[in-house]
């Protein structure tokens, strides 16, 4: 099957060159010409494990190609995914205009039947937008082109999207005629070989369901942040409580770990969506708006800690934090709303000096913070006459970092763990002192003292988004 795909950016590319393995004829298109010129010559705009040779391997195939012409792209297809970024505006609605923008181009170069398929995360009642948008630009070109209009959203996790992508759990299909639904069917096809795990539906519930799914998936997560709190005041440990929940199938382990808060593109964006959706047809959610509030107060737990250990010397200003990791999650890139970038600024803040380091996001990080901090070599040089160590991204190098190798080179031998990748008794036989998130530490007071410093903190600032 030929098909357009608008949008190279996460979802776009992934979801293209996943594609194209299947046997299908792709046209990847972006409006960015530096982009596509890049992507023309192998160099790729984000970082995910296995896509350059993907994507590298059906380019040589000639089943993947990129272009900036709608005329070229629209032409070549019968298929046309738009997946283009829907960010947050100011009010935390979903900003459509690229998605709309998209479509139009669609209709503009559109001469038959064509199948335009929603693969941007988008509002409910889009589909429909679209469907609106693109029979405006019909009834002014004079055709009368028949089109329809499909939501399939993504449910791709950065640094598995891949696999994600090659074996779904579930592709939901919103349509409103079963031709459609016939010829998305077909276009799957070689992802069902195992087994159907097709779920047709309208396109209103299609919508729908993406944002409930990560809204369901960051309520646990803030609810186990939320747990971690009360584990720390009472000597409970989060990381057993977790087993013993988990274990109930009803329940289970997934996403019921206890951090430094969820970031990314999606999570963050999609409560506040799915938030400002509730309000505009007046209905209260209200876990919704906490689960977004523990995780901004989860964002400065760890900065919390770290001022609350060095408050007795004085302060963190002119002592050197080693932080480790910096992407929202391992093995991507994606810096978008970080844990780790509000745990730089609250030190820089305060006068501590930073040595970063992260496998693949220090390109990223630099553009928000240039020279204000160091960026090193691996974690070891990171850790180089450092006051402290916050490993922030549980990469998994760090997990087995040779902590022989870098006590020696240490100022103060202190540890702050913001995923509880370490253990206590391991840390103190090596003569470290640690701290994780709702387990026990090597000061069981210092819990408390960071979540009095925590209430008092501001609401948090804006945090520059990285594309």
């Amino acid at each position: 099957m030929k098909i357009l795909m608008v949008g190279t950016g996460y979802v776009g590319l992934v979801t293209a060159a996943c594609l194209s393995e299947m046997g299908h004829h792709v046209l990847s298109l972006d409006i960015d010409a530096q982009k596509i010129a890049n992507l023309k010559s192998g160099i790729l705009p984000i970082y995910e494990p296995g896509l350059k040779e993907l994507v590298e391997r059906n380019v040589e195939a000639g089943r993947l190609s990129f272009t900036t012409d709608y005329s070229e792209g629209v032409r070549h297809s019968s298929v046309c995914f738009i997946a283009v970024p829907t960010p947050s505006s100011q009010d935390g609605s979903c900003d459509l205009s690229y998605v709309l923008s998209a479509a139009s181009e669609i209709a503009r170069h559109m001469d038959d039947h064509k199948i335009i398929v929603n693969k941007s995360t988008v509002p409910v009642g889009t589909a429909h937008r679209v469907q609106e948008q693109i029979a405006s630009v019909l009834r002014e070109r004079g055709s009368a082109i028949e089109f329809d209009v499909v939501s399939n959203p993504e449910f791709l996790k950065e640094g598995c999207a891949i696999n994600d992508c090659m074996k779904p759990d579930r592709i939901i299909l919103g349509v409103d005629r079963a031709e459609a639904a016939k010829t998305m069917r077909e276009l799957y096809s070689a992802f069902m070989i195992n087994h159907d795990r097709i779920f047709v539906m309208d396109t209103v519930s299609a919508e729908m369901t993406k944002y409930a799914a990560n809204a369901m998936l960051a309520l646990r997560i803030s609810f186990m942040n939320e747990l971690a709190h009360l584990c720390e005041k009472t000597g409970a440990n989060i990381k057993q409580v977790r087993i013993g929940i988990g274990s109930d199938q009803r329940i289970g382990y997934q996403f019921l770990y206890a951090g430094a808060g969820y970031g990314g593109s999606c999570f963050p964006k999609d409560i506040r969506a799915l938030s400002s959706i509730a309000k505009d047809h007046d209905v209260e959610m209200s876990i919704l708006d906490s689960v977004e509030e523990v995780n901004q107060r989860q964002k400065k737990f760890l900065s919390s800690k770290i001022l609350s250990y060095f408050s007795p010397q004085g302060g963190v200003k002119g002592k050197t934090i080693a932080v480790w990791g910096l992407a929202f999650k391992p093995d991507t890139d994606d810096i978008r709303e970080a844990p780790s970038l509000e745990l730089i600024r609250d030190l820089l803040e305060h006068g501590a000096i930073i040595r970063a380091y992260d496998p693949v996001a220090m390109p990223n990080t630099r553009k928000i913070f240039g020279d204000a901090i160091l960026f090193c070599k691996d974690e070891y040089d990171a850790a180089l006459n450092s006051d402290a160590i916050a490993l922030v991204t549980e990469w998994k190098q760090f997990r087995f970092a040779d902590f022989h190798k870098i006590i020696p080179h240490l100022r103060q031998k202190v540890l702050f763990d913001g995923r509880n990748q370490y253990q206590l008794l391991e840390m103190q036989t090596l003569g470290m002192e640690y701290f994780g998130i709702g387990v026990p530490s090597s000061r069981s007071d210092l819990g408390a003292i960071a979540a009095s410093l925590q209430k008092k903190t501001p609401a948090p600032r804006e945090i520059s988004k990285v594309t």
